[in-house]
Formats: C-alpha cells, structure tokens, sequence
C-alpha cells in the first residue's frame, strides 16, 4: 500500500494535538521538551503494534490486534498521536509487520513507552544541553529522537538488546536526520567504548544496580534506573555517583513501571500446584492481608516493591482465591487462602517467604506508612540497601 499523500499533513495535525494536550496536562513544562514532542514525527518509529481488542478470547486471554497503515490508516496514526504505550513485540518474537496475525496473551517485550513518560524520565533524570548521555533500551527509537532533538545526536549514546529492534530503529533515526551512537548490547554491563557519562537512563528495569552503570558515570553524575523483581514491585531511583564510585539517592514518587532487562528477567517456576505438596495442613492467621500488596492502589504498587525486597527471590500467583508464592532459589513455598473472614498461612522451605513480608508491612506501619520519597538507596561495593529513618535496612539482590 502507497501511503496516502496526505500523511505529513495529517500527521503534523495530530502531532500538534498530542502536544497542546500533553502541555495542558503538565508534562511539557519545559520549553524544549515541548520543542522536541512537537518535532518528532513518532508515526515513523512505530510502522506496526499491538493494540488490545475490546473483549478477550475463549480461554480469557486478552486478544492483541496488529495496527498498521495498511490495514487501517486512520486507527494506525490516531494510536501513534496518543499518549499510549504501544506494543510492538511479544515473547521476543519479532512480528512480520507485512502480513501480521493477532496474538492471543503473551508478555510484552518491547514497546514504544507513552510519549508523556518519556518526557518524564529525561526530565527526572536532570539532563541538560551539553551532557553526555547514554541511553539503556532504545526499543522504536522514539525517545532517543526526542533526545536527539533536545541534545544534539553527537551527545546521545542507545544500545539496545535485541538487534532486530536496533535495526529498525536506527533506519527510522538515520530517515529522519538523527545520528546518536547505537550498538546492540546488554544494558547490564552499559556501554564502554563511549564512557565516561553524565546521565544515564534506562528505558528498562533492573533488580539491582548494575556494577558497570556506576563505574561508567563521572563523578557527580546521575543514574536513572527503575528497579523492579520477581513479585513485579516496582520503584524509581535518581542516583548520583560520588568521586568514589558508591552512589546514593531518593526513590521517586509515582507508579511507573518498565519491562524488565532480559537477564533480570523471572525465571519459570512451573505449576503452582507442585509447590503446595511440602506444605503443611494446618496454617496460621495471617497479620497482614495480601491485598495489601495485590491492590490496584498506589500504596500497594510501593508495599509490593518493599515486600520483593524482603523476598526478593520470591514470585507470585493467583490460582482460584489462593495466592501462592513460591521461591526457585532455595524451594520454599507459601499459600495465603481465605477462611472464615480472614487469610490462612501455610508456608514450607528455609525462607518463610510470607513472614519475612509480613515483618515489612508491620514495619512501614509503625513507621507512619512512608511514601517511598522519604527512601534513599545506598549503593556501595557489592552491597546496596534501601534505608529509611524509621524502617529496617532492606538489601537488594546481589546484580
């Protein structure tokens, strides 16, 4: 199909839309950023994507139809001109955008982030003109264009796991006149060749702070990473790096989330069901709900993150009302079942996966639940800790 003659017209209307609407929310306060959405023709990062259908399929899973030009112009530029995440890839499997089929559940691996979180993290992570920057997850390319635009492509460095994603990023940066340094690599270990760097940003989320980050960040320079796990707790961090390479720093406020890097990634754990047979009968009342981390609140989206930290090695799942958790790494186990108006607790292993969270909750109650603003994550030498005034230290994963 010939694009219609019309899209750079119709394409800079929607554009212009998404901007005004993005500034009158309050994510475009700085001039410049403002500059740059308006600029960036994002149509060009995202040629195909995922968009949910309205009702899911037999089994309950959500059904994900593909959005192109071709097969529906006008839906394809109006998702791409919206303040929406756009799935561009499951599974690690790359789509074949000329003759797509619809995909029925699977996890997202790769994305094009909403326009007003992009902007959000270049702006928390304090990045100015003249900075050299490197970028972790380049994923469309979408965002690193919006830096390029407010930074110049000779201070922007994106490297980016998957080399069919790089690829089709780098043609649509390189088509639009943007030339950053890119490289297919692990975010883990950053990106040597072009360190030392005043920011460094990802676009994805760790469990702990990669070593290799904090030796390639000048002294007095920033890292903004969010940390995530195996419970899919989630929290912010802006790090900045001392003369001695240990680093500290504030968690961010909101509930903002990334996929996770592939090799921070939760390993399979198999059936729920095979974890219940060293469990106990009998169990105990429990002293916290697990609502209390599950809920659709932002209090329970940072209860999870400081639950994950107590059992970091932990994951979860819902099978009918029973919650199960289940830790790979040394085989222990909990349940967490309604009964008669409260949760029973049955656990099993060398962890007592549901104890060791519980210790927490009655922790951050005590302490006045603090938001996770009043957090400060210290970063030295293989240890790395997330402290508050009122709360016991909480360790993260070794990296």
């Amino acid at each position: 199909m010939t694009m219609p003659a019309d899209l750079d017209a119709d394409s800079a209307r929607l554009r212009e839309a998404m901007t005004m609407a993005l500034a009158d929310d309050g994510a475009l306060a700085d001039p410049a950023w403002r500059a740059a959405v308006a600029t960036v023709p994002r149509h060009r990062f995202v040629p195909g994507f995922y968009l949910a259908a309205d009702q899911r399929d037999g089994q309950g899973l959500t059904v994900w139809e593909p959005v192109t030009a071709e097969l529906d112009y006008g839906r394809w530029l109006a998702a791409a001109y919206s303040d929406t995440t756009l799935i561009t890839q499951f599974d690690n499997d790359e789509p074949d955008w000329k003759a797509p089929s619809a995909r029925h559940g699977g996890a997202p691996t790769s994305s094009s982030t909403l326009p007003s979180l992009v902007v959000q993290m270049w702006t928390a992570a304090d990045v100015h003109e003249g900075h050299t920057v490197l970028e972790i997850g380049t994923g469309t390319g979408y965002s690193t264009a919006l830096a390029c635009e407010r930074l110049g492509s000779a201070n922007l460095t994106s490297i980016e796991v998957d080399p069919h994603r790089l690829e089709q990023a780098a043609s649509a940066l390189y088509a639009c006149g943007y030339t950053p340094t890119l490289a297919v690599a692990d975010g883990l270990y950053g990106y040597w060749p072009e360190a030392k760097f005043d920011r460094i940003v990802a676009a994805c989320s760790f469990r702990a702070v990669p070593p290799a980050l904090l030796a390639q960040a000048r002294p007095g320079g920033k890292i903004l990473l969010t940390l995530s796990g195996w419970l899919y707790g989630y929290a912010r961090v802006l790090l900045t790096v001392a003369d001695d390479g240990t680093a500290q720093g504030q968690l961010l406020p909101g509930t903002i989330s990334f996929m996770s890097a592939r090799t921070h990634t939760a390993p399979a754990f198999g059936n729920p069901a095979h974890w219940t047979a060293d469990l106990p009968q009998t169990g105990r009342p429990a002293r916290h709900s697990p609502e209390r981390i599950t809920a659709a609140t932002e209090e329970a989206f940072h209860l999870r993150f400081l639950a994950q930290c107590a059992a970091p090695n932990a994951q979860m799942i819902t099978v009918g009302k029973t919650l199960h958790l289940a830790d790979v790494t040394t085989g222990s186990a909990a349940t967490l079942t309604p009964a008669d108006g409260q949760w029973q607790v049955r656990e099993s292993g060398p962890v007592p996966l549901w104890q060791r969270i519980e210790h927490v909750l009655s922790a951050y109650d005590a302490a006045g639940t603090p938001g996770a603003e009043t957090f400060t994550l210290h970063v030295h030498e293989g240890s790395q800790h997330l402290r508050h005034a009122h709360m016991p230290s909480l360790p993260l994963p070794r990296p």
